[in-house]
């Protein structure tokens, strides 16, 4: 049993990348849960900061980019007037595992630097850490841990830290929520019919987490056929995907029945991208944020999986995952090869999500 002060203060140090800092908002319900009177102060990048102000199970938010170093010892210096119960340092750059061994706890689970300057972790976190880039095992052995592991972040999590696995959350602002309906409205996404989101890009960085272009237009083309068109379908992603979407756009409308497919734009803000994923029947997604948004708003989601791994993924029920056949799955590798990430089997996940059967 804990011995409890009037109030346990933690310190969570999760910067990046944003879909990493969304899922890791899965151990606050099992923190709360284990300590009562727990006070979270959560310190990310700028850009994470509405997935997290938002939870209404921290207190607090900081933000600092860790490749800035003047604004690094300023968090240090103004953390370091705080006493911790506990840091959860989540995260491997060399600037959050000084800051980690800077501040005033009690105890540090995570990414830390030890008295030689060098970066190590704590053996509490081991099983997480020993799969990734700082592991004590060498490359070779965290790759080979990490292709043969069969459970989900936050399970991993939860068991590191005592806790029971919890969900992720994203609240939503009225305004979002709003602005998501009127978009729907105006271009006629909620005429009936169910709307099939598609974001199947993964930025600039992974190409091969995506699905090739034409195979989601033959995605949208067999689903069409098997909803007897009663199916609308939203285009989704950032910057990076705004032209691959609009060729996917142009290619769909040259099909020869006509299909209904809105653009979502690419430009929109966090809280406004995950308000229009949040009205979807289901989502196709690649291994990124809008899974992880799709995730926390409870949306029935198809994610399929090249380079990364499947099983850290968890979907807590809400849908199927479609994992690449290649040799190379779970490489990590920026080329590994995508191409059994097919319209048919994604097809048939969404329609099994959607309940429904292809006939013939």
């Amino acid at each position: 049993m804990d011995l409890l002060p009037v109030m346990t203060r933690i310190l969570i140090l999760k910067t990046g990348a944003l879909g990493d800092v969304l899922r890791t908002t899965s151990i606050l319900p099992g923190l709360h849960q284990r300590f009562p009177d727990l006070r979270v102060t959560w310190l990310t990048a700028p850009g994470a900061l509405p997935l997290v102000e938002r939870h209404p199970l921290v207190q607090r938010t900081l933000t600092v980019e860790p490749e800035d170093a003047a604004a690094m010892q300023r968090a240090t210096q103004d953390l370091r007037g705080e006493r911790f119960e506990w840091v959860l340092s989540l995260d491997d750059e060399v600037p959050l595992c000084r800051l980690a061994s800077g501040v005033n706890a009690v105890r540090v689970s995570g990414a830390y630097l030890d008295s030689n300057g060098q970066r190590t972790y704590s053996d509490d976190v081991a099983e997480w850490f020993d799969m990734g880039l700082l592991s004590h095992l060498g490359k070779a052995e965290a790759d080979r841990r990490k292709i043969q592991n069969q459970r989900s972040q936050p399970q991993i999590y939860a068991d590191m830290l005592g806790i029971p696995m919890g969900g992720t959350e994203l609240p939503l602002l009225p305004t979002e929520v709003e602005g998501a309906r009127d978009f729907y409205r105006l271009t006629g996404l909620s005429k009936g019919g169910v709307v099939v989101g598609l974001n199947t890009g993964a930025g600039g960085r992974w190409r091969s987490k995506t699905m090739p272009t034409l195979e989601v237009v033959r995605l949208v083309h067999s689903l069409h056929r098997a909803l007897a068109g009663r199916v609308h379908f939203l285009l989704l992603g950032g910057a990076s995907e705004a032209d691959r979407n609009a060729e996917i756009l142009m290619r769909t409308q040259g099909l020869a029945d006509p299909v209904h497919v809105v653009d979502g734009g690419a430009d929109n803000q966090l809280g406004e991208f995950a308000a229009l994923i949040d009205r979807l029947d289901v989502l196709v997604t690649s291994d990124s944020l809008a899974m992880h948004m799709a995730i926390a708003r409870r949306r029935p989601v198809v994610a399929f999986f090249a380079p990364t791994s499947a099983a850290e993924i968890e979907l807590y029920g809400l849908g199927e995952k479609v994992v690449s056949t290649a040799r190379d799955y779970c490489s990590y590798q920026r080329d590994a090869d995508n191409a059994s990430i097919t319209a048919e089997r994604v097809g048939e996940a969404v329609l099994r999500v959607l309940g429904t059967r292809v006939s013939g």
